[in-house]
């Protein structure tokens, strides 16, 4: 019968069990409760993978054996899930086993566990052995714990208590497993999902490249690099993994707002790119106007050679500006004064040489944006800030400014 102190202390572990955040201790914590709770020697708990029960975690007190805590892998072969075998047939039948001495018993082959005892001169007794569900009725694993002992120290069958309190246990422990295992899935799914986004939005521009996945790459390595400088005492701030994965995460989005961006402004190459065609079209119209003028005795020859002269020179100095990095005022006011340049048709109609735009476009002294393009590049800023996720309270990070801004001469 369970007393009130069996009671009180099957309470604490189960608070201990629902707090632990993390897998590998609470798979550990698990068999380390039940044997507790049970007061036995050894037990192993199996996890139920590709049809068949793994060695997770295996203790055995009264030997020092210890695996599988930390999650390294235990290097024995699966359980085949065979109804001769006792963990097996827990898990095909979802039954709770409890055998008072394995070495009375025909029931299951436990030719296993007495190799093993051949070897080590182990003394297999009694078994205690519990499927793992989770809510739903889905198999997570099994429970087996071995050899309840006394106060003495002498091997003793497990207890109807023994089986109602470890049963608890595990499903306890079942029911925390699969909402982890959901929520890495889940995880999964999100990281899958934003590196979609990252790797679009990196194909989307070659001036992005890998810009996107460097970022992310260099991002941990300095949130690594803060945690170490930490360890020894240089700085307050840390990343544990939870704001780890928030820099990572936002690192790998920073960019995402680009996808709205358009690539006419996104790939702008220099100050006319797309537009350089029609300005060089005009160039040739406003000549072939000056030839049309001549022939009609509009104009002298004199005033024709002196205009196209004017027209080559000019598309020879836009041409060779398109590109520069840096134009000096002496160039802007060379350009600003093409702009100005005109012709009248017969009925009055006026023609510019270039249109507003592309005359916006060669005043650009640094990059190749405009004023109006830049605050299109800047916008995936505002974009990128609603699509990250919220960091921890109290926690700021801040990205460097993507290349491609810097190359147009915008910075963030």
């Amino acid at each position: 019968m369970l007393t009130t102190a069996d009671l009180q202390g099957l309470v604490r572990v189960s608070i201990q069990l629902s707090a632990e955040k993390d897998k590998n201790r609470l798979l550990a914590k698990l068999l380390e409760c039940a044997m507790d709770v049970a007061r036995c020697d050894a037990g192993t708990l199996y996890l139920y993978k590709d049809e068949g029960l793994v060695f997770r975690v295996m203790k055995t007190l009264s030997q020092g054996v210890s695996s599988g805590e930390r999650g390294e892998p235990i290097n024995l072969p699966p359980v085949a899930l065979r109804e001769e075998n006792v963990c097996a047939f827990a898990a095909i039948h979802r039954e709770l086993v409890n055998i008072p001495d394995v070495y009375n018993s025909e029931r299951f082959d436990f030719s296993g566990p007495k190799r093993y005892d051949a070897m080590t001169g182990y003394r297999t007794g009694s078994m205690l052995v519990i499927p793992m569900e989770e809510s739903e009725g889905e198999l997570i694993g099994v429970l087996q714990l071995i050899n309840k002992q006394d106060e003495d120290g002498n091997t003793i069958p497990f207890t109807e208590d023994d089986e109602f309190v470890i049963q608890s246990l595990g499903s306890m422990t079942a029911v925390a497993l699969a909402n982890m295992i959901y929520t890495d899935e889940i995880k999964a799914q999100m990281h899958s999902f934003v590196q979609a986004f990252a790797t679009a939005v990196d194909e989307r521009t070659p001036y992005n490249g890998t810009h996107t996945r460097k970022v992310t790459i260099y991002a941990d390595l300095l949130a690594l690099h803060i945690n170490k400088l930490h360890d020894k005492g240089l700085v307050q701030d840390y990343f544990d993994e939870t704001r780890r994965e928030q820099l990572v995460l936002s690192a790998a989005l920073h960019d995402i707002g680009k996808m709205i961006v358009p690539l006419s402004v996104m790939n702008k190459a220099t100050r006319l790119d797309g537009r350089l065609e029609l300005v060089q079209q005009r160039f040739q119209l406003f000549e072939a106007l000056y030839d049309r003028d001549l022939l009609a005795g509009r104009i002298t020859q004199e005033q024709h050679d002196e205009q196209v002269d004017y027209l080559k020179r000019s598309l020879a100095l836009i041409l060779e500006k398109d590109s520069a990095g840096f134009l000096p005022d002496d160039v802007l006011a060379q350009l600003a004064e093409i702009a100005e340049c005109t012709y009248e048709y017969e009925d009055g109609r006026v023609l510019r040489l270039l249109t507003d735009e592309e005359a916006a476009c060669l005043q650009v002294r640094k990059g190749t944006l405009t004023a109006d393009e830049r605050l299109v590049m800047e916008s995936h800023a505002t974009i990128e800030g609603a699509l990250q996720p919220p960091l921890q309270p109290g926690h700021h990070v801040r990205v460097a400014a993507p290349r491609v801004l810097e190359r147009h001469g915008v910075s963030r």
